[in-house]
C-alpha cells in the first residue's frame, strides 16, 4: 500500500482515539453542538478504519506465518504456516482495495448532512416545474434510504413549480452520496402548456452543500447584516401583521440568504443561518484546499452550477450523465427516486479516476 495512504491512516487512527477520549469528558457531554460534531467525526473515522483494522490483522497473520516458516523445522508446522500465509495473502488484495476506496472517496465532509439548493434557470414556468420534479426525485430517493428531508426555503409559482427551493437532508452518508449532484440539469419534454406538441428544453441548477455545526465553523456577528421584514405569499393575516421573514447579508462575500417559510422569526433566522454557514464553509474549503479541489474537479467535474452534468429526455425515457457518458433508459423510475444506479456509477467513476491519479503520483 502507498506510504502516503498508510501514514494518513495512522493519523486517522490516532485521531479516533483522541475523539474517544474527548467524548468521555463532561465538557463535551454538556455541549450538544460539539457532542454531535465529534460523535459524527468519530463514527466516520470508525467506519473508514474498519477495513484498515482488518488489513492490519492480515498483515500480522502474514508476518507470523512467515516467521514460523523460517524458524520451524517440523514439516507439519511448516505446512500449517504455509496454509496461513496463503490464506492471508488471498485476503489481502481485496482489503487493500477497500481501504484505498474508502480513503479516496471519503474526506472530512463525507459523513455530513447536506443542504440542497435547486434554482430554475432558462425555460420560464417549465424550468420551475422541472425544479419541483427534481425536488421530488431527491425527496423520494432520500426517504427510500431512511433519510430525513426538511424544507428550508422555497419560492413557489402559480403552476406548482419552484423558482427556488432549498432543503436539508440528514442521515447516514448523505453528503457522500449526494455531492455529485451539483451542477446544471437539463430537461427535454413537451410542456403541459404546449399546444402543438413541440419539445422544449429547460434547465435548473443544483448545489449540494455540506452542513456544518455552529461549533465547527464560526461566522462573525459583525460580518452579518440581518433584515427582518413581512413575508410575502401564503399566510393570510399573519403575513401582514408579523415581520417574520429574514434576510441575512454576509458583507465580506456578498452572500445573501432569505427565509420566510416559518411563521416564527426565530425559526426563519435559524434556518437562514444554517444555509449561510454551509455556503461560507464551502467557500472556505475551496480556498483552503484549492489544489485538492482542482484535482477533484478535473476528475469528476467542477461542481459548478454552470456545468451541465445531466439531461433528462422524457419522450425517449432517457437520462444521460455527461460526466460518465452514461445513458439509462429508465427516466420514469429515476425521476421517482430510483437513483441508486446513477449514484453508484458516479462513485465508482470517481474512485477509478482517483486510483489512476494515485498510481500516476498525482493524488
Amino acid at each position: 500500500m502507498e506510504e502516503a495512504i498508510r501514514v494518513r491512516l495512522e493519523e486517522m487512527t490516532r485521531r479516533r482515539q483522541e475523539l474517544h477520549d474527548l467524548l468521555a469528558t463532561s465538557e463535551v457531554a454538556t455541549n450538544p453542538g460539539r457532542l454531535r460534531a465529534l460523535s459524527r467525526e468519530f463514527g466516520t473515522l470508525a467506519k473508514s478504519l474498519e477495513a484498515y483494522e482488518k488489513l492490519k490483522k492480515v498483515w500480522a497473520e502474514k508476518h507470523e506465518a512467515q516467521r514460523m516458516l523460517e524458524s520451524e523445522t517440523d514439516a507439519e508446522m511448516q505446512g500449517l504456516a504455509r496454509e496461513e500465509l496463503e490464506s492471508a495473502s488471498r485476503r489481502e488484495p481485496a482489503l487493500v482495495e477497500e481501504v484505498r476506496s474508502r480513503f479516496l472517496l471519503d474526506d472530512e465532509d463525507a459523513s455530513r448532512n447536506a443542504i440542497v439548493e435547486i434554482r430554475a434557470g432558462t425555460g420560464g414556468d417549465e424550468a420551475a416545474l422541472f425544479a419541483a420534479d427534481l425536488f421530488g426525485m431527491y425527496r423520494r430517493f432520500a426517504e427510500g434510504r431512511g433519510w430525513k428531508v426538511e424544507l428550508m426555503s422555497g419560492s413557489p409559482t402559480d403552476l406548482g413549480g419552484f423558482r427556488e427551493i432549498i432543503f436539508g437532508v440528514s442521515g447516514q452518508d448523505v453528503f457522500r452520496m449526494l455531492r455529485y449532484e451539483s451542477g446544471g440539469h437539463r430537461v427535454q419534454r413537451v410542456p403541459e402548456t404546449e399546444t402543438q406538441g413541440r419539445i422544449h428544453t429547460s434547465a435548473c441548477t443544483v448545489a449540494v452543500l455540506p452542513e456544518v455545526e455552529e461549533v465547527e465553523f464560526v461566522v462573525k456577528d459583525e460580518d452579518l447584516e440581518i433584515d427582518r421584514y413581512h413575508s410575502s405569499g401564503p399566510g393570510g393575516q399573519h403575513v401582514n401583521k408579523t415581520a417574520s421573514a429574514i434576510r441575512i447579508h454576509h458583507k465580506p462575500t456578498g452572500a445573501i440568504v432569505q427565509c420566510q417559510d416559518e411563521k416564527s422569526q426565530f425559526k426563519n433566522l435559524a434556518k437562514a443561518m444554517r444555509i449561510m454557514r454551509s455556503r461560507l464553509y464551502e467557500l472556505a474549503e475551496e480556498k483552503r484546499h484549492a489544489e485538492r479541489d482542482k484535482t477533484r474537479r478535473t476528475l469528476i467535474g467542477t461542481g459548478d452550477r454552470s456545468e451541465r452534468i445531466r439531461t433528462y429526455n422524457f419522450p425517449q425515457n432517457r437520462v444521460s450523465d455527461h460526466r460518465l457518458k452514461l445513458t439509462l433508459h429508465n427516466l420514469d423510475r429515476v425521476i421517482m427516486g430510483e437513483m441508486d444506479e446513477l449514484i453508484r456509477a458516479l462513485m465508482e467513476y470517481d474512485r477509478e479516476l482517483k486510483l489512476e491519479a494515485l498510481a500516476a503520483g498525482k493524488a
